[in-house]
């Protein structure tokens, strides 16, 4: 079954979602199905990684309590993995997740090495985990706050616009909320 999964992933290049919509499909039949896409991240095929990725973090969205078992798994690859692909989905992820404190705390450190990545995606999302992580812990808020500051000073325009929005947010109360992005 874990090689069908693989299958279904893999081909192509890192363009293209692929067939994520049909593991997406399988994995609503079958929950169970999240571990092998765990695994899949840790995949040798940087293709079969990234779509594990993006299926995982699109199952996540409305509900991610079936990756809580996995949490010390995607903890570590979060800490791990330069693929830049799998870091921005990593970054959507793993704020929807229970963390203890000191979890949080090790989250912020990992989220604050991704705000020096190449690649914009990666700190944008790091941006929002940042934000989404200090709504529920206010010792993170200051660490969000500059990181915050500091992209509306020096980001990219996406990024500079997303830090401005969410400084609004959070200086009002309110939960920061990714913009909804296109995911067909």
């Amino acid at each position: 079954m874990a090689d069908d999964i693989r299958e279904m992933l893999r081909g192509g290049d890192r363009r293209s979602i692929g067939r994520v919509p049909q593991a997406l499909k399988r994995l609503d039949a079958d929950p169970r199905l999240v571990g092998q896409l765990v695994a899949a991240l840790g995949d040798a095929d940087p293709v079969v990684c990234m779509r594990a990725a993006d299926a995982l973090e699109k199952a996540s969205l409305p509900d991610a309590s079936a990756l809580q078992k996995h949490k010390r798994a995607l903890l570590r690859l979060a800490g791990s993995t330069a693929q830049q692909e799998v870091r921005w989905h990593l970054a959507q992820m793993i704020p929807r997740l229970h963390l203890w404190p000191a979890e949080r705390r090790a989250v912020a450190r990992t989220l604050q090495r991704y705000l020096t990545d190449q690649s914009s995606i990666v700190r944008t999302f790091a941006l929002q985990a940042l934000a989404d992580l200090a709504q529920v812990d206010s010792a993170l808020r200051p660490l969000a706050l500059r990181s915050l500051r500091q992209a509306v000073r020096t980001g990219t325009p996406a990024m500079r616009s997303r830090a401005a929005r969410l400084l609004h947010q959070l200086s009002l109360g309110a939960r920061p909320r990714a913009r909804k992005e296109n995911r067909s």
